[in-house]
C-alpha cells in the first residue's frame, strides 16, 4: 500500500501538537526512519511515545482515503499465488488501519499470515521463518526502507529494495539490498526470467544485471513557448531528465519514442529530429547496474501540453532550456541540451 502521503501528514500533525514546524515532503523522507521511537526522539524527546501515538492515529483515521494500492501490487499478488508462493506481511501498520485497508483493497485474501504492529521488524523476522517452516535461502523479504533491508539480513534472507516508498535510491543503496527495483512489475519480470533462482549480492553489485547492452530512446519535449519539458523520477536518483524508455522488438524508433512519451506523459508529439546517441554504461545515477545505448531526439507537442504523469515520475515543469541547464540534471539529459544549445548557437 502506498501510504505515504498519509502517514507523512500525520506526522505533520504530531509535530504541530508539539509546536514544532512542518517538515516538506523531500525533508520526511530524508528524516523518517524505523523504528519510527529514533525519528521521534530527535524531534519530540519530550514527549511521551503514548501522547504521540494519540496524535498520530488520531489524525491518521482522518487522511487514511489518501492510502492506495501501490502500482502493480495487485498483478504481483496474483503472480505469487498463481505460482504457488507463500506471501507474509511483516509491518509497523496498526491493526486498525490494517484492518481498513485489506477492507477496501481485498488484498487480505493474499497474505498467508499479516504480523502488524511490529515497530522494530528485526526483532520478528526470525521468529516468522521458524513459526512458518520457510528456508531463510528460499525467502525474500521486499521494502522501501533501510530497515527493511536491515530486517533481511538480519534474518538471512534475500533482500529487496522498492523505490516507490519512503526511502530514496541513495538511501537504500547505502544498504546494500541484495536487489534493487523500480517497482513489483519489475520483480516479478526478473523472477520470471530467472525462474525463481536469485543469486546474493557479490562485490557490491546488485544481482541481477543484464548481459547485454539495451537500446533506449527519449527525447526533449518543447511547448508552443520553446519550454522544454523536465521530469525527475527515483530511478534517476532523484535527478531532473527527459520522458523515454526502452524499443521493443521490431518498433521503429520514432514509433518507439511516440510510444513512450503516450505512457509516461500522455503527450502526443511531432517534428522528431535526432540529435546524438549515448553509451550509459553502469552510472551510478541510475537505480541499479545496466548499459543502455541512448537514442536521443529533439520534438514538439503537439495539441494541448498537458502532461499526466505515470507512476515513474514524481513531478516535472515545463522551464526555458537555460533555466534546466541550472537544475539538478542527470548526466545523459545534460549532455543531449548542450548539443541541442550548440546547434542553435551554430545555426
Amino acid at each position: 500500500m502506498d501510504d505515504l502521503p498519509a502517514v507523512f501528514r500525520a506526522t505533520n500533525f504530531v509535530l504541530g501538537q508539539a509546536g514544532l514546524a512542518e517538515l516538506t515532503i523531500e525533508e520526511f523522507r530524508a528524516e523518517f526512519c524505523l523504528p519510527f521511537k529514533k525519528f521521534y526522539d530527535r524531534y519530540t524527546p519530550n514527549v511521551a511515545m503514548e501522547q504521540l501515538e494519540v496524535w498520530f492515529h488520531g489524525h491518521f483515521k482522518q487522511v487514511q482515503d489518501s492510502v492506495v494500492e501501490l502500482p502493480h501490487a495487485r498483478d504481483f499478488l496474483l503472480f505469487c499465488r498463481e505460482h504457488g508462493i507463500r506471501t507474509f506481511l511483516l509491518s509497523t501498520v496498526h491493526r486498525d488501519h490494517f484492518a481498513v485497508q485489506t477492507r477496501v483493497t481485498g488484498f487480505g485474501e493474499f497474505i498467508d499470515v499479516p504480523y502488524v504492529e511490529i515497530l522494530d521488524k528485526r526483532t520478528k523476522i526470525r521468529e516468522i521463518l521458524e513459526e512458518n517452516g520457510l528456508s531463510s535461502n528460499e525467502t525474500i523479504f521486499i521494502g522501501d526502507m533501510q530497515h527493511d533491508v536491515e530486517t533481511a539480513k538480519y534474518g538471512g534472507v534475500f533482500s529487496c529494495a522498492v523505490l516507490t516508498g519512503y526511502n530514496r535510491l541513495e538511501q537504500l543503496r547505502a544498504s546494500e539490498p541484495d536487489l534493487i527495483v523500480e517497482h513489483l512489475g519489475e520483480l516479478r519480470e526478473i523472477l520470471s526470467r530467472n525462474e525463481f533462482q536469485l543469486s546474493r549480492r557479490t562485490h557490491g553489485q546488485e544481482t541481477d544485471a543484464i548481459s547485454h547492452p539495451i537500446c533506449t530512446v527519449g527525447a526533449a519535449i518543447f511547448n508552443d513557448l520553446n519550454q522544454v519539458l523536465m521530469i525527475r523520477t527515483q530511478k534517476w536518483s532523484n535527478l531532473w531528465g527527459i520522458p523515454g524508455g526502452k524499443t521493443k522488438y521490431g518498433e521503429t524508433s520514432a514509433a518507439a519514442l511516440r510510444r513512450e512519451i503516450k505512457e509516461e506523459t500522455n503527450l502526443e508529439i511531432a517534428d522528431i529530429e535526432f540529435v546524438l546517441v549515448q553509451d550509459c554504461i553502469h552510472s551510478r545515477e541510475f537505480y541499479r547496474e545496466a548499459h543502455f545505448v541512448l537514442l536521443n531526439y529533439s520534438c514538439r507537442v503537439r495539441g494541448k501540453a498537458e502532461v499526466t504523469l505515470n507512476e515513474e515520475a514524481q513531478e516535472f515543469r515545463w522551464v526555458p532550456i537555460e533555466e534546466a541547464m541550472g537544475m539538478d540534471l542527470n548526466r545523459p539529459t545534460r549532455m543531449l541540451l548542450d548539443e541541442i544549445n550548440r546547434r542553435a548557437v551554430m545555426s
